[in-house]
């Protein structure tokens, strides 16, 4: 059987049913912790191996090794989140009744595209550079041979997997989640505009990857926003919330749906301060009326005017 005949049987998975015996009696929870408590224990060996020589000595904090959220709901249909070591995303596919099925759906999801991670065929390599920069230049109406100019899309987009070659498609997704969500910000426009070449930022936030104080400049910018055009954030919360929801019932990877919706929601916070109750209602009921919509609704809605859904194969 092919790399490529292994992933589709494997994440054929995500569409049985619930009520199969032999998903339900797997500890899928357990078996994603043990999964990563391993892959996690392998790199620091590897790593301790190759400064000093030595073995162990280095303790892994498991209880804090993937993060589990559950979304506020006053019911179900119920929400779960889990993130992974290196911030990739995963939620539950199916339509939950209570919090700890959504706990186990989000593990089962995540465990399976950590599998499918594995395999050689999701590892970038010079191959899968030239068929992803012709795919990138493909869709977006460009010449391949703006791969060899860092001041365009796809020549940012060609040195970001330059930079990652030997590391697997969830690693490259964690960086190209920072940079989508410095695009959907406006930061990289305002960096461009100050002359910062795009080889420094990309050093730059290559080892600093997206932390708390980035997001809450980001938030700081869409409440600027708010006061001078009232009622963007709102506008602007329930397109991503609607985007979330979507990604989420494809099983695909969330953190750039997620990070945005928590900007967002921060900002949003900040601006109830100044505001009454009524001006955010509508939004902040969005999201779970979104989950009462069959997926065949959503997706209709979503598909045709949402530019954000695409393969991170596409250029930032």
């Amino acid at each position: 059987m092919s790399d490529v005949d292994v992933e589709e049987s494997i994440m054929s998975y995500l569409s049985q049913s619930e009520t199969d015996a032999t998903t339900k009696d797997l500890n899928v929870v357990a078996m994603l912790h043990h999964f990563w408590e391993q892959r996690q224990t392998a790199r620091l060996n590897g790593s301790s191996s190759e400064s000093d020589g030595s073995v162990g000595g280095t303790a892994i904090h498991t209880e804090s090794l993937l993060l589990y959220e559950s979304a506020p709901a006053p019911g179900p249909p119920y929400v779960c989140y889990v993130t992974l070591p290196g911030g990739s995303c995963f939620g539950n596919y199916k339509v939950c009744e209570t919090q700890a099925e959504a706990r186990r759906d989000a593990a089962r999801v995540a465990l399976m595209n950590s599998l499918v991670n594995e395999l050689p065929c999701r590892r970038i390599n010079p191959p899968f550079i030239t068929q992803s920069l012709q795919q990138a230049a493909t869709d977006s109406a460009v010449s391949v041979e703006d791969a060899c100019d860092s001041s365009t899309s796809i020549g940012i987009y060609s040195l970001l997997l330059h930079s990652h070659v030997g590391k697997t498609m969830l690693e490259f997704q964690e960086m190209m989640t920072v940079f989508q969500l410095l695009q959907w910000n406006g930061t990289l426009r305002a960096l461009r505009n100050r002359q910062c070449s795009r080889q420094s930022v990309i050093s730059y936030y290559s080892q600093r990857g997206f932390d708390e104080y980035i997001r809450s400049s980001m938030a700081l910018d869409w409440l600027e926003r708010e006061q001078r055009s009232p009622g963007r954030l709102g506008e602007e919360l329930q397109v991503v919330q609607r985007e979330l929801v979507l990604a989420r019932r494809r099983g695909i990877e969330l953190r750039f749906y997620k990070e945005k919706t928590e900007i967002l929601s921060l900002a949003l916070s900040q601006a109830y301060i100044h505001h009454t109750p009524d001006v955010f209602s509508e939004a902040s009921s969005h999201t779970y009326k979104q989950e009462q919509l069959p997926l065949q609704t959503l997706y209709s809605q979503d598909t045709e005017d949402n530019p954000t859904l695409q393969s991170f194969t596409n250029p930032p």
